[in-house]
């Protein structure tokens, strides 16, 4: 049933610990940084290409933005996947992500597809043997996030993934692959896990989401079928816009099917918000920290959606769309 209601009692116990320390790193992280900082002033923020991080199954390639705000122990870390045709760096860039790093102390971990897996530079979303734990992209993935970990010592309990289109089902896959690494993720624009095993079936659910009939369940079980996992599944932002012509929007809600089935919740049971003209957000489960949350924004084309503002501000970027909300803001509001 739908409801325009968002008040909900305080926050389950766990989901209070959990902000409690955050709060508590951040706070402590700024109130040491000057006593812990080099003579002679703090460190510059960090443009990193990284060789070495694993078997690398997926042939992909590792970059790295650590700003100064996230130098000290104890950062988040957050992956950001790139669509097709984009640069990580260009992406992180125009899609506001880099001035996120600094505001938030993040390390960003901006993986980037070669020219010679796909001559569009889309990531295999549709893959098995890219997608499924162990194998592939997903393990290439995985072994960048265990090394930043490692090396930049970030915070386990603070690891978060979003992606564009490509980028977008990507992050969707590794989310269902991994479940217990991430804290939380972002789908922009994407596609449900499972709805496409090769180039050919991928193609036809860009054009066209399909099948209607499938219920949540069967979703869901595309994802627990083949991952095993039995704990907490990391929350997820899903956005779309309704007048995508490059991945149709049946997607996003498949995916919602998908998720929330996966959470234990009703597709249908949503609190619903007109946030502002042509811009709808729907959650499920608590008001102030949803398991699931979808974005739907009128007249919005395939891309990632950003302030007008901020758009003309930053480099122009393909697949990067001035909109009435800025998602890399809204995201992180989400996380957080």
């Amino acid at each position: 049933m739908l409801s325009s209601s968002f008040s909900q009692p305080s926050l389950p116990p766990r989901l209070a610990l959990a902000r409690l320390r955050h709060s508590l790193s951040r706070r402590w992280r700024s109130g040491f940084e000057r006593f812990l900082m080099p003579w002679d002033g703090p460190a510059e923020s960090e443009w990193l290409d990284i060789a070495e991080f694993g078997s690398n199954p997926g042939r992909l390639a590792m970059r790295v933005f650590r700003p100064t705000t996230a130098m000290l122990p104890g950062a988040p870390l957050v992956m950001l996947l790139h669509g097709c045709g984009q640069g990580a760096g260009e992406f992180a860039t125009s899609g506001g992500w880099i001035e996120a790093a600094i505001r938030h102390g993040w390390v960003l971990v901006l993986p980037e597809q070669a020219i010679s897996n796909n001559h569009a530079r889309c990531f295999s979303w549709y893959n098995h043997g890219d997608t499924h734990r162990g194998r592939g992209e997903v393990l290439s993935l995985r072994q960048m996030i265990q090394t930043a970990l490692r090396r930049f010592r970030c915070d386990r309990t603070q690891v978060f993934v979003a992606g564009l289109s490509a980028g977008g089902a990507m992050a969707a896959a590794l989310l269902a692959a991994y479940p217990e690494t991430f804290a939380a993720g972002a789908v922009v624009a994407g596609l449900p896990v499972g709805c496409a095993s090769n180039a050919g079936e991928a193609f036809l659910r860009m054009h066209d989401a399909g099948p209607t009939k499938m219920t949540p369940a069967a979703w869901a079980n595309l994802i627990a079928a083949q991952s095993g996992h039995k704990g907490r599944w990391p929350r997820l932002s899903i956005w779309h816009g309704e007048a995508d012509r490059v991945v149709d929007p049946g997607n996003g809600e498949n995916l919602v099917r998908q998720w929330t089935a996966l959470h234990g919740l009703d597709a249908v049971d949503a609190a619903v918000k007109q946030v502002s003209p042509g811009v709808t957000r729907r959650i499920w489960g608590h008001a102030a920290a949803p398991n699931v949350e979808a974005w739907s924004i009128a007249g919005l084309d395939h891309g990632f959606p950003v302030g007008a503002d901020a758009a003309r501000r930053r480099p122009a970027s393909q697949w990067v769309l001035g909109a009435e909300i800025d998602a890399t803001e809204a995201i992180v509001r989400f996380w957080h």
